[in-house]
């Protein structure tokens, strides 16, 4: 397997991995630098993926909004330029890819122009996928200065989505015929840097795939592209037992099944978006996740079969949850009470995280209710639900989630669990439905101590 790692010439000749770049990698010339020689120095790596560099997301973020004045977006705007000219100024001169540069300054201008002036979602997607078109743009000319053949590739000819601009829906269909008909044949020649997180519609208007959409756009084009391997590369070596900032004592893991790291993304674990292992679980590809900067230290790789499977594999931590308890007597041996209740959260696109019941209430946990949803959390859907149960909303929660093997049916799994905290407010427990988790909920302000607490007893 061909992963960053030793391997025989001929078998990565064979072999084709996909690599992909989060924003630390790519965030200056250096670190370029060092991700062009892991490209260079595995010659499975013929597709790269990445990320805006870091910080630039945040700057259209901003520029994306409605009402952005004249003097912040031209501020915006010069310090996205800095980035950009920034690793520019390391690179042989090219006049050609001066003028690009400036070209894609441009249109991001007068993006940014129209959509203060009159907010679209669409011009909101179009701007936010500049990042990428700089990064993509300027590393492919780092892998050349390395004499590596290379060039950069708009992923939007074949990532082909619905026009759900903000998270877009890819046509994976679309996305195998194209890529097997216009990106597959170019693989033979160089290596193609292309962007994450973006596509496009029928209509040809740039849509993206939600924040962190770059791993899952790397996962999608290695089962279209029938690769072996996909590589995320990223700042930290590897999946840890848990978040390294809330105790040194987390470890990073060698191997973990593809089920496990699953409940460890849903669960809050930053190192992969969520949606990254579907594709590689559809078609039973390995996950590499490494560092950029360390590469020589290894990472964790993701499989379906590994060799050992812990009761107790990681601690994953989720913040910002909120709570909403619904409570009613009619409730009791009656039917069709939770259809009513799930049909008002459906009208309203709201998804249901965990759940818990009993004869007469019913708890439900909502992630990261920030903005839009929590307004509506705490008005018109709670309105609704009072017309048929007493709701109550408790926000400033943490979800944990303990997360290993066979927990079902672990022997004293509640004693080694909830004994070590018992000095902590467990709002609700969540169990059984997986036999990969066990999750809980604590007042936020003691989730990092619940934690490192655990942990210290688990592993």
């Amino acid at each position: 397997m061909s992963l960053g790692v030793n391997a025989s010439n001929q078998d990565a000749v064979n072999a084709l991995t996909v690599a992909k770049f989060g924003g630390t990698s790519v965030a200056d010339y250096q670190a370029m630098l060092r991700c062009a020689t892991i490209i260079k120095n595995d010659l499975a790596n013929k597709v790269v993926v990445v990320s805006a560099s870091a910080g630039v997301t945040n700057y259209l973020v901003r520029l994306s909004q409605e009402n952005v004045g004249a003097q912040e977006r031209e501020q915006i705007i010069t310090a996205i330029s800095q980035i950009q000219f920034n690793i520019r100024r390391e690179l042989p001169e090219e006049a050609g890819l001066d003028l690009q540069i400036q070209t894609l300054l441009s249109e991001l201008e007068v993006l940014a122009a129209q959509q203060a002036n009159e907010y679209k979602a669409q011009t909101a997607d179009a701007i936010l996928s500049y990042g990428e078109q700089f990064s993509s743009l300027l590393f492919s000319r780092v892998l050349q200065s390395l004499d590596i053949a290379a060039s950069c590739f708009d992923v939007r000819r074949v990532m082909k989505t619905n026009s759900l601009y903000g998270k877009a829906v890819v046509d994976l269909a679309e996305l195998k015929r194209n890529c097997q008909e216009l990106l597959l044949p170019e693989l033979a020649k160089q290596v193609i840097v292309t962007q994450g997180f973006i596509g496009s519609d029928s209509l040809g208007h740039t849509t993206t795939l939600g924040r962190g959409g770059s791993d899952y756009s790397a996962a999608l084009l290695t089962e279209a592209l029938d690769g072996d391997n996909l590589a995320i590369w990223t700042d930290v070596v590897g999946i840890f037992t848990t978040d390294p900032r809330i105790t040194d004592q987390a470890r990073a893991i060698k191997e973990i099944s593809f089920g496990e790291a699953a409940e460890m993304a849903t669960f809050g674990a930053k190192i992969l978006h969520p949606a990254t292992l579907i594709p590689a679980m559809r078609q039973n590809i390995p996950v590499f996740v490494g560092s950029s900067k360390e590469p020589e230290k290894g990472g964790t790789l993701i499989k379906q079969q590994v060799e050992s499977n812990p009761t107790y594999r990681s601690i994953a931590l989720r913040k910002e949850q909120t709570l909403v308890t619904v409570k009613s007597p009619a409730m009791l041996h009656a039917s069709g009470f939770l259809a009513k209740v799930f049909s008002i959260l459906a009208k309203h696109e709201l998804s249901v995280d965990l759940i818990t019941t009993s004869e007469i209430s019913v708890a439900l946990t909502f992630d990261n209710p920030t903005g839009t949803t929590q307004a509506l959390l705490t008005s018109t859907v709670v309105a609704e639900l009072e017309q048929l149960c007493e709701v109550s909303v408790e926000h400033g929660l943490s979800l944990v989630a303990v997360i290993g093997n066979g927990l079902h049916a672990a022997k004293g799994l509640g004693s080694n669990i909830f004994d070590k905290i018992n000095d902590f407010n467990i709002r609700m427990i969540c169990h059984g439905a997986s036999d990969n988790n066990l999750c809980f909920l604590v007042p936020e302000s003691d989730a990092n101590t619940v934690v490192e607490q655990l942990h210290n007893t688990l592993f």
